[in-house]
């Protein structure tokens, strides 16, 4: 295990073996999506790629189609346009798969947006958008899903994130709809382990992907308190490594996926940074730079980064 991952709820049945296995991830267009994907299929599974962008699913599902070949495994992948907050569009990826290969053992729900800036200079529709994709979508995405994973004994992995049990001004949406999606996991997880199903959610902090480096590169001041916060708080992680952890956790159909491992220590304390002393501290910074924020935001004219599909403020 790497030093900068850690997963919990090892099943020793599985190992690091997912030859063989269906795996049905959204958000599969780009980012921890599609390079989750590709270890995968390295190991043997067999991938559906599920998103927004035809283009980039045709391209990355022939990618995998070369990678299960170099590895020595016979390809067979395949891809569906659906936006996750469409059921009839889930629906109809998730037979599409079944169709295609065969069953689902796997079902990551991945794909997630975040709005930038706060409540009060965000239009509410760019709010409730972000909450829609990251949570209502997760529950919709999961839904289509649970009979084909039940049916094989099968795993279900939810990509929530750092945000699940931190704050973090200008974050309002995300956040609020991360704990949701960790919620829904933890639900979950006690209705179908009868079944044979587990459940598992996965933490990451900062990832070195579009939606990460979108914030920063039109908001300024949010990468200058990122930078300033303690530990993986602030950190960067490669998408690689966070695609390795969660393909390791998926092999080991994990409770509970950290990226970086050290944020177990966070979700551990997350009284004590959630609490009213804390909190000062937290105060004194937003006095500065929220206004700072809110400005940069009103200049930057959208509520999205640049290459945020799915939206209807989608830079030119």
């Amino acid at each position: 295990m790497s030093n900068q991952c850690a997963s919990s709820g090892y099943d020793p049945t599985m190992g690091r073996n997912v030859n063989g296995k269906v795996v049905l991830i959204t958000g599969a267009a780009r980012g921890i999506g599609a390079q989750t994907a590709r270890v995968l299929a390295e190991r043997g599974a067999r991938v559906s790629l599920v998103g927004l962008e035809p283009e980039r699913l045709e391209a990355l599902a022939g990618e995998l189609d070369g990678i299960s070949r170099a590895a020595g495994h016979r390809p067979k992948h395949a891809w569906f346009t659906a936006d996750v907050t469409d059921q009839e569009a889930v629906d109809a990826a998730v037979q599409g798969t079944v169709d295609a290969l065969g069953r689902i053992d796997v079902v990551v729900a991945n794909a997630g947006i975040a709005n930038n800036g706060t409540v009060a200079v965000n239009p509410p529709d760019a709010l409730v958008r972000t909450v829609d994709v990251n949570l209502n979508g997760v529950i919709r995405t999961v839904s289509a899903a649970l009979p084909h994973v039940v049916d094989a004994r099968g795993y279900v992995l939810v990509v929530a994130s750092l945000a699940s049990f931190t704050a973090l001004p200008g974050m309002a949406a995300y956040c609020a709809s991360k704990a949701g999606a960790e919620a829904f996991a933890n639900v979950l997880r006690l209705e179908v382990a009868h079944k044979g199903v587990k459940v598992g959610s996965a933490h990451p902090s900062w990832i070195d992907t579009d939606l990460v480096r979108d914030i920063g590169e039109d908001l300024s001041i949010f990468e200058e308190v990122r930078r300033r916060l303690p530990g993986p708080l602030g950190s960067t992680t490669s998408v690689e490594e966070c695609a390795d952890a969660l393909a390791d956790g998926i092999a080991r159909r994990s409770r509970r996926i950290y990226v970086p491992g050290s944020l177990v220590a966070v979700q551990n304390l997350r009284t004590v940074i959630n609490n009213p002393l804390t909190e000062i501290g937290i105060l004194r910074q937003a006095a500065k730079s929220v206004p700072r924020l809110e400005d940069e935001v009103r200049r930057v004219g959208r509520a999205f980064g640049r290459r945020t599909v799915g939206t209807d403020d989608r830079a030119a």
